[in-house]
């Protein structure tokens, strides 16, 4: 009996050893998204103040849990109006709602559930996850990493301006696309 309690705690120990947090490296990440613009062609952005945090299993490379920040006022299409519009309170009210938070609820082999808030509207969504693994990098460092892909409907969650084109199409698609790489830093 004392071996078997032995032999567990040797086994919780060392799986613990393989665990880790990891902080999201905000220069090599890259929170982005493309909407539909005047029906015809795909507006691509991205958010360049992101934050977070993940545990990642090295042993398995399996992530294990999820969790990050997005400032809002940091978005950026290439185009400063445009920017200064998804800003504004018609759309995503960057003054009474300043971030975007995710937390994840559930995290599958190739797919991770989570609970994405904005403009304070929480909806649980799923994206694809591909893996990418982890790596000590030239410098000791231990890095991890994965992408993420998903739909979300800007709808839900009260993003609602659109302009109706004299062609009957809308100005603004209402499907956004998300492709989200993350890559993190082992925490000492």
């Amino acid at each position: 009996m004392k071996f078997l309690k032995l032999s567990l705690a040797s086994l919780i120990t060392s799986s613990a050893l393989f665990a880790g947090t990891y902080n999201v490296d905000a220069s090599h990440s890259n929170v982005g998204f493309t909407v539909k613009h005047m029906m015809i062609t795909n507006v691509s952005g991205k958010f360049n103040d992101v934050a977070g945090n993940f545990e990642y299993d090295e042993k398995s490379n399996m992530l294990k849990s999820l969790s990050g920040e997005i400032i809002v006022a940091s978005i950026n299409t290439a185009d400063e109006k445009r920017d200064a519009h998804l800003k504004a309170e018609e759309l995503f009210d960057a003054a009474k709602f300043p971030k975007i938070d995710f937390k994840a609820t559930k995290i599958e082999e190739n797919a991770v559930y989570g609970d994405i808030t904005i403009k304070g509207v929480t909806k649980n969504i799923k994206l694809e996850l591909e893996n990418g693994g982890a790596i000590t990098d030239p410098w000791g460092k231990q890095r991890a990493g994965f992408e993420l892909v998903g739909k979300i409907n800007r709808k839900d969650f009260g993003i609602t301006w659109n302009k109706v084109l004299e062609t009957g199409g809308v100005a603004v698609g209402e499907e956004i696309k998300l492709q989200i790489a993350i890559e993190g830093i082992l925490a000492k």
